[in-house]
């Protein structure tokens, strides 16, 4: 037998030692991971796929049969994919709620922005009470927050004293609040690196919308 082939052979019975010592130790890690709840979870940052990825698992409900709901509470002026998928064919397991007319500077008027953002938080808590729902969605929620047309401290107290125990709650938007980060259970920031919006590229169907 060669010495390459040799080489070969111990170099994979190396790679399997060690993949077996990791799958142990991950085995044992896990055995201990046996408790259940419902999570408070942010998608923030500059960067794209905070909303994808959440309705990535509101979608992941869906295919569970479990039922769920989303409040939009910026994005309202256009059609999205995932709005026309969820309201034409799966209504009967998700509450789809879309209660903002556009971002600030399309209303351009902030009376109205605030009773708009009050009336989808409004919504939100009778979603989230409803216990039949598995998880609730607050699509672009961080920026009602960042501009104070919700108060924090009332969303952070109802998350953490009414909340029932088994509900996903997931809050999308970029500059979530300190406050917010604080009580979540599990906090993604996405992070920008390169977009083609630099380069001259417009919003295109079934990436962005």
């Amino acid at each position: 037998m060669s010495d390459a082939h040799q080489g070969s052979e111990a170099d994979l019975a190396r790679h399997a030692e060690k993949m077996a010592k990791k799958k142990a130790a991950r085995e044992k890690i896990m055995a201990t991971k046996t408790g259940e709840k419902g999570l408070v979870i942010v998608h923030t940052g500059k960067g794209k796929g905070k909303s994808s990825a959440a309705f990535g698992m509101i979608f992941r409900h869906i295919a569970h049969g479990r039922k769920c709901a989303v409040v939009q509470f910026i994005k309202g002026a256009m059609s999205t994919g995932e709005r026309d998928l969820i309201l034409k064919h799966f209504s009967d397991l998700c509450e789809f709620h879309t209660m903002g007319e556009g971002f600030t500077w399309e209303t351009q008027d902030k009376a109205r922005d605030v009773a708009m953002a009050r009336a989808a938080w409004d919504k939100a808590k009778d979603l989230i009470r409803d216990e039949s729902n598995a998880m609730v969605l607050l699509d672009e929620i961080n920026i009602a927050l960042r501009y104070d047309y919700i108060d924090i401290a009332e969303v952070v107290e109802f998350l953490k004293t009414e909340k029932p125990e088994m509900t996903h709650v997931v809050l999308t938007g970029r500059n979530a609040k300190e406050e917010l980060i604080e009580v979540a259970d599990l906090v993604t920031e996405m992070e920008l690196l390169k977009h083609p919006f630099r380069s001259g590229i417009k919003a295109q169907i079934g990436v962005e919308f």
